[in-house]
């Protein structure tokens, strides 16, 4: 239970930065964390498709920040058309 709560916060925390990291690009401070949440998994399947895996809790973290910010490169795509 404390990992899943833990994955929910580093997912916020994750939203929160790809927003900030992309400059315009962001939702709004509650769609970006719920982008972040969805970002985590994201993050965790596109560098498992590469092979590549990160420790610990800022492994996590950058990976979830990696995913966000590609979701929202995504959505911003889809928001632009």
């Amino acid at each position: 239970m404390l990992d899943f709560i833990g994955y929910i916060i580093m997912g916020c925390l994750a939203g929160l930065c790809a927003g900030k990291l992309m400059k315009g690009g962001g939702f709004g401070f509650l769609m970006n964390l719920l982008l972040g949440l969805f970002g985590g998994a994201v993050g965790g399947w596109l560098f498992s498709l590469l092979g590549v895996e990160w420790g610990g809790r800022l492994g996590q973290l950058g990976t979830a920040i990696i995913g966000a910010v590609v979701i929202l490169w995504v959505a911003s795509l889809l928001k632009g058309k």
